[in-house]
C-alpha cells in the first residue's frame, strides 16, 4: 500500500469508528423508521441474485467510508493481479488461478491448453464411467463411488454433490475424509467391491489421512477381488501424478491440476470429478458458468455496485467496527447443509491470520468464527442464542424464490420462516409489547409483568439475505464464487495473504513425531510436556 493510500485508509477507518460509535446507540427500528427506502439503498443485485443487507447496522456514511476503505486498500489492483496470474500468494510465491478454471479470460496463455485438456480428460472419464464405457475389473459398470480426500479435497466435492443431488443420475457417491476408522467402516457398509470405483483426491498426494484410508480401501478391494484387480477400481485427482502412479493408480485414471489451484478452491478442477460423476458433464459445465458469471461481475462492477465487495465490506463492518467475533450462516435449503463447513474452511483457513503479507503483526481483528446449518432445523438449535444471547451473532441467510421439487406450499412455509427470523432479529419485541399481548390474551397483570422480561427479544440483531431464483448448478457455482471473492476482499483489506495455511502444518509435524510413541515404539520423549506424556501413558502404547 502506498503512503497516500495508507493515509486514506486510516482516514476511512477513523470515519468508520465514528459512525460505528453513533450507530451502536441507534436501534434498527429507528434506522428503518428514519429511512423507508433502506431495502433499496442497502441491496445490490446480479441478475436474479439479490444481496439485501438493509438489516445491518449501517447508514449511507458508513457504507461510503467502507467503499473508500476498499479503494484505499487497493482492492481493484489486488483483484486484477490475482485474475492476471501474478503471484498473490506471496509466502509461497504462487499464482492463484482458480478463476481460470471457469473462464478462459482469466487464464494466462501458457496454461490455457493445460486447463482445457485436463477438463476434457476428467469429464470424458466421468462420461465413460456414467455410460459404462469404462468398466470395473469384471467388465461390468461401476455403480458406486468412494471419494477419499481431506480438507479442500473433500469439502468442495462433498458440498456440491449434496447441493445438486436432484440432478444426480450417475453412480452413488460416498465421501470419506476422517482418519477415524468409523468413517471408512460406515462408508463401506452396503458397498459392493465389484461395483465400486475409488477416487483418491489429494493435491500433494502426501496427506497422511488420505493415504491411510486409500491403503485400507486398496486392501479391502484386494481381499475381495484379488491382487490384480484393484488398480482398475482406482482413480486419482492431484497436482502430483507421479506420486499417484507410485501408489499404483493407472495413468489413464489419474487427472492433474496445477500447483496454482489451492485445495479449498479446487472443486472447479479435476478435484471436482465426484461432482461430474454424480451430475454429468452438462451440469458440471453449468456450475463453472455460474462461477464465471460472478467472476466477470467481480472484475467489472464498480466497488459500490460490486456484490462480492459489498458482501466483504459488511463483514469488515461487523468484525472491526461493531466488534462481533462470529457469523452464523443459515441457508434455507436442506441441500446446502454442508455449505457452512465449506465456508468455514474458505474463510477461516484463508483469513485466520495474525500477520500481514509483509510479516508484521496485524493491527485489527481478522477472520470471525463461521458456523451454522440448514434451517429450519437450526431455528430449534442455536437461534435462541441469536435472539436473546449475550453475544450478538450476525447471520447470513440464503433463500430461493422457487423450490426444486415442486412442493410450493412447503417452500412458502420455509420462505415465511426466513423472513420472520430476519424481522424478529432486527426488530425484536419489547417488554411492553409482550405485556400488552399477554394481557390481551387473558393473562393477569402479575403474570404478564413476571414473564415479560423472559419473553422480551431485544432485536437490533443484524442479518443479511442472499436471495436467488432456485438452487441449480449455475446458481451454486455463482454462490460459491461469491464466497470465494468475499474471503479474498476481506483478506486484502486486512493486508493478509489469504492463500497460505501455515497454521495447519505444525499439528501435522507433531502428529508424525508422536505416532511411533502412540504405537508403543521406542522414541525420544525428553522434549515432551507432562500433559502429553500423561496422555500417552493413558493410551497404553497403542494397546
Amino acid at each position: 500500500m502506498t503512503a497516500a493510500n495508507a493515509t486514506k485508509a486510516e482516514a476511512a477507518w477513523s470515519a468508520l469508528e465514528r459512525e460505528g460509535a453513533k450507530l451502536r446507540r441507534i436501534h434498527l427500528r429507528s434506522l428503518f423508521a428514519e429511512n423507508p427506502d433502506r431495502a433499496a439503498q442497502f441491496s445490490v443485485r446480479l441478475d436474479d441474485l439479490l444481496f439485501d443487507f438493509s438489516r445491518e447496522k449501517l447508514n449511507a456514511d458508513a457504507l461510503n467510508n467502507l467503499v473508500a476503505l476498499a479503494r484505499a486498500a487497493g482492492i481493484e489492483e489486488h483483484r486484477d493481479k490475482m485474475l492476471a496470474g501474478e503471484p498473490v500468494n506471496t509466502s509461497e510465491n504462487r499464482a492463484v488461478l482458480h478463476t481460470a478454471l471457469r473462464d478462459s479470460r482469466f487464464a494466462p496463455p501458457q496454461i490455457q491448453n493445460d486447463i482445457h485438456n485436463s477438463r476434457e480428460q476428467f469429464l470424458a472419464f466421468a462420461d465413460n464411467i456414467r455410460s459404462g464405457a469404462v468398466t470395473a475389473a469384471d467388465s461390468k459398470p461401476f455403480t458406486q463411488v468412494i471419494h477419499i480426500g481431506m480438507g479442500g479435497s473433500d469439502l468442495g466435492a462433498r458440498m456440491t454433490t449434496r447441493a445438486l443431488s436432484p440432478d444426480a443420475d450417475g453412480p452413488e457417491i460416498r465421501f470419506v475424509s476422517n482418519i477415524d476408522p468409523a468413517a471408512l467402516h460406515d462408508a463401506l457398509i452396503g458397498i459392493d467391491p465389484a461395483r465400486c470405483l475409488v477416487i483418491v483426491s489429494s493435491k500433494t498426494f502426501t496427506t497422511e489421512e488420505t493415504l491411510a484410508n486409500a491403503q485400507a480401501v486398496r486392501g479391502w478391494l484386494e481381499n475381495s477381488l484379488g491382487a490384480d484387480a484393484w488398480q482398475s477400481h482406482f482413480a486419482a485427482t492431484t497436482s502430483q501424478p507421479a506420486r499417484a502412479a507410485e501408489f499404483g493408480v493407472p495413468p489413464e485414471h489419474c487427472f492433474h491440476y496445477g500447483e496454482w489451484v489451492g485445495g479449498r478452491y479446487s472443486v472447479w478442477s479435476a478435484a471436482g470429478l465426484a461432482l461430474a460423476l454424480a451430475v454429468g458433464r452438462d451440469a458440471f459445465l453449468q456450475f463453472l458458468r455460474g462461477a464465471a458469471a460472478m467472476d466477470n461481475h467481480f472484475h467489472a462492477a464498480p466497488l459500490h455496485e460490486n456484490l462480492p465487495v459489498l458482501f466483504a465490506l459488511v463483514g469488515v463492518w461487523r468484525r472491526n467496527i461493531m466488534g462481533w467475533p462470529m457469523v452464523a450462516l443459515v441457508p434455507y435449503d436442506e441441500r446446502l447443509e454442508n455449505l457452512a463447513a465449506y465456508v468455514q474452511q474458505l474463510e477461516m483457513e484463508s483469513n485466520g491470520k495474525s500477520v500481514t503479507r509483509e510479516g508484521r503483526p496485524v493491527r485489527r481483528a481478522t477472520s470471525p468464527v463461521f458456523w451454522g446449518g440448514a434451517a429450519t432445523g437450526v431455528q430449534h438449535a442455536f437461534f435462541q442464542l441469536l435472539h436473546q444471547g449475550t453475544d450478538i451473532v450476525p447471520a447470513d441467510m440464503i433463500l430461493a424464490r422457487h423450490p426444486r421439487d415442486g412442493a410450493r406450499e412447503h417452500h412458502q412455509i420455509l420462505q415465511a420462516h426466513c423472513l420472520a427470523q430476519t424481522r424478529a432479529l432486527a426488530f425484536g419485541r419489547s417488554a411492553e409489547e409482550v405485556r400488552d399481548i399477554m394481557l390481551a390474551a387473558g393473562s393477569d397483570p402479575d403474570t404478564a409483568d413476571r414473564l415479560a422480561p423472559h419473553r422480551r427479544l431485544q432485536g437490533d440483531r443484524p442479518s443479511s439475505v442472499l436471495l436467488h431464483d432456485r438452487l441449480d448448478a449455475f446458481s451454486l457455482g455463482r454462490l460459491v464464487a461469491l464466497f470465494e471473492h468475499r474471503a479474498f476482499v476481506t483478506g486484502c483489506i486486512w493486508g493478509i495473504n489469504s492463500f497460505d495455511q501455515w497454521g495447519v502444518e505444525l499439528g501435522k509435524e507433531i502428529a508424525s513425531a508422536l505416532l511411533p510413541l502412540v504405537r508403543g515404539e521406542d522414541g525420544d520423549t525428553a522434549a515432551l510436556d507432562s500433559a502429553t506424556l500423561a496422555l500417552l501413558s493413558e493410551l497404553g502404547g497403542g494397546e
